[in-house]
């Protein structure tokens, strides 16, 4: 499935919209290039799921996590990191049925996932972006609502 934002506030509403159909257990891998959207995507994922915190990057941090009662988001970026730096992190121990991964660059580990969907980022110009949703384990159904 393929969907053009034209601004950042499109992407971020698209990000909303996308979070209405993730739940606990769900891992999300962001790909694209540097300045493509991923951020400003996951913004708009957090705010549809309710989470006021600032949201950056993790590119120097690595990971930064949102927590309430009900949920564990993990907001996570592998971009700096060779494999064997992110085999040591063993993110797959953060995995729960309570949590949500958001991973940048995940391409790199998507193999340690069953299932995940993947959201590719197209740079097409400074506001225009080509967004790609592909799914591994999941049916179509779970993402057709956030063409609508």
């Amino acid at each position: 499935m393929k969907i053009k934002t034209g601004s950042y506030i499109e992407t971020i509403r698209l990000g909303e919209k996308f979070s209405k159909v993730l739940k606990g257990g769900d891992v999300v891998i962001l790909e694209g290039s540097l300045g493509g959207g991923k951020t400003t995507f996951v913004k708009g994922i957090l705010k549809g799921l309710g989470f006021k915190k600032k949201v950056i990057s993790p590119s120097f941090t690595l990971m930064h996590s949102y927590v309430n009662k009900n949920l564990e988001v993990y907001h996570i970026d592998l971009y700096r990191l060779k494999i064997k730096e992110i085999k040591d992190l063993y993110i797959e121990d953060f995995y729960s049925k309570k949590s949500i991964f958001l991973i940048e660059w995940g391409d790199k580990i998507k193999n340690i996932f069953s299932k995940y969907i993947k959201v590719s980022f197209i740079f097409l110009d400074e506001n225009l972006r080509l967004i790609n949703f592909y799914l591994k384990g999941y049916d179509r159904e779970k993402i057709k609502s956030i063409c609508n």
